[in-house]
């Protein structure tokens, strides 16, 4: 397993040497109190997420480890233009199959992958939203196996959490660490707000009533798992935050209810799922979003972020075609890999799967946040035949890959620093005048000796993401 801090026992890698200095000279009973004190300071300021389907707990603080996680410049550069690469051609592949679908005519994928697909939406046929943009905000999970290997896990273009943790875990590190701030030359990520709400502004209808461009955050209230967030969004770009109860649709738009009356708005960052998004057009049960939304946003009067059926690029049956996608759309190699993946559905790569069920991690089509998912080396064998079970009555739900040997940073221990597995969520914004990308992300760690589960449903936590200048 590659450690991305030590190259061998008290050598550290470049990127580490200044803070592994530190480090070594520090009192580790007092970084075990800082610990406390940061944990302390999410619960005060409420920092959690909700844990579905768990009535004991149904509020958790995400743990959040003091030892960042430590890019080096020409590292990040590297990954930042892999995944713009990556970002533009989503947003083509997306325009594309809800248009002509030339990629499904040249044979590079096929067609039921689209046509089968419960992402996809029918109702997003030929529809153009504003600016072209489909993916406002993207969150690409990035994985690495060695000092130059890193390999995309999934793609998050629906609506992709955890950015408030990036902010907040900075904050954190700023107060109780301000020495290291001055000692290492850190990229700042506290712009995030700011550029969302350019990015998200940029990308408003140009046929709106409004002076400046009105952006308002949607969402599902305060039993969704990621309120914290949206909330914190809201406050932190002076958008409004809105649920459907403050939204209707008058004269074709769709307008909030505020102190001073209806006022039109131009973007609606969107934290509720497509089904549940207009109750005339999906699900009409959905008391979350708002009727007449979609006749609103086909009619080019306000934008969605993230476009209504972008569901579809980040399906994971679909994941196995991203190199392909990537370079019908811009005539290039993919500049970072993906995981080699076998298609349950395919008699073939099933019969491989079932045999070697034991090393493979197998994952729902449609699952998220580690559910749904087995990893064979560290399953029992009774885990592994349930879940065979399942995936002979359904195999076209499931896609696997190989257990990758993901890299480890340390975390603090009672016993003093402990590698465990981390994967990095980098955020993006896109408009229709430019690509950020945010220096840094969300490192998610496995606090778990040996395990590979970052997710913090299923008992990761979070570590802060430095990447340094030059």
């Amino acid at each position: 397993m590659f450690d991305e801090m030590l190259a061998a026992a008290d050598q550290p890698r470049q990127p580490y040497a200044d803070y592994f200095d530190w480090f070594s000279q520090e009192d580790l009973k007092l970084l075990r109190k800082k610990s406390t004190e940061a944990e302390s300071f999410f619960r005060r300021i409420g920092i959690t997420f909700n844990v579905y389907g768990q009535a004991e707990a149904d509020e958790r603080l995400i743990p959040f480890d003091i030892v960042p996680r430590i890019i080096a410049a020409n590292e990040w550069r590297k990954l930042e233009k892999g995944i713009e690469q990556r970002v533009r051609a989503i947003n083509a592949f997306l325009h594309d199959i809800y248009h002509r679908q030339e990629i499904i005519r040249a044979g590079r994928i096929p067609k039921e992958i689209i046509a089968g697909n419960e992402a996809f939406l029918p109702e997003m046929v030929g529809v153009n939203p504003p600016g072209g943009v489909y993916t406002h905000i993207v969150g690409t999970d990035l994985v690495r196996t060695g000092p130059d290997e890193f390999y995309v896990l999934e793609d998050n273009a629906r609506t992709p959490s955890g950015v408030s943790y990036m902010l907040e875990n900075r904050e954190t590190m700023l107060q109780m660490f301000p020495e290291l701030f001055t000692k290492l030359n850190v990229r700042p990520v506290s712009a995030y707000p700011t550029l969302l709400h350019r990015a998200l502004a940029e990308s408003a209808p140009q046929n709106s009533p409004n002076p400046k461009p009105v952006v308002a955050v949607l969402t599902p209230g305060i039993h969704n798992s990621a309120y914290f967030e949206h909330s914190f969004l809201a406050d932190q770009m002076g958008a409004e935050l809105v649920e459907s109860g403050d939204l209707s649709v008058e004269d074709g738009r769709v307008v909030m209810r505020t102190t001073q009356g209806f006022t039109p708005i131009d973007v609606l960052y969107r934290r509720v799922d497509d089904a549940f998004l207009d109750p005339l057009v999906f699900n009409p049960e959905s008391m979350l979003g708002v009727a007449g939304i979609m006749d609103v946003y086909r009619a080019g009067n306000i934008t969605i972020a993230n476009a209504p059926g972008t569901g579809i690029a980040d399906d994971k049956a679909l994941y196995s075609y991203m190199p392909d996608i990537v370079e019908f759309y811009t005539g290039e190699k993919a500049i970072l890999k993906n995981v080699p993946t076998w298609r349950c559905s395919e008699a073939d790569s099933l019969k491989y799967v079932l045999e070697h069920l034991p090393e493979l991690v197998v994952k729902e089509v449609h699952g998220s946040g580690g559910y749904g998912m087995l990893v064979g080396p560290a399953a029992s064998k009774k885990e592994i035949a349930a879940f065979e079970k399942k995936l002979r009555a359904k195999p076209s739900n499931y896609i696997a890959q190989p257990t990758l040997s993901l890299s480890t940073v340390p975390i603090l221990t009672k016993a003093g620093l402990a590698p465990r597995h981390v994967d990095l969520r980098p955020f993006v914004l896109v408009s229709p005048k430019r690509v950020d990308i945010t220096p840094g992300g969300l490192t998610r760690v496995a606090l778990k000796k040996g395990s590979l589960v970052v997710n913090s449903s299923q008992g990761g936590g979070t570590k802060d993401t430095w990447v340094l200048g030059d």
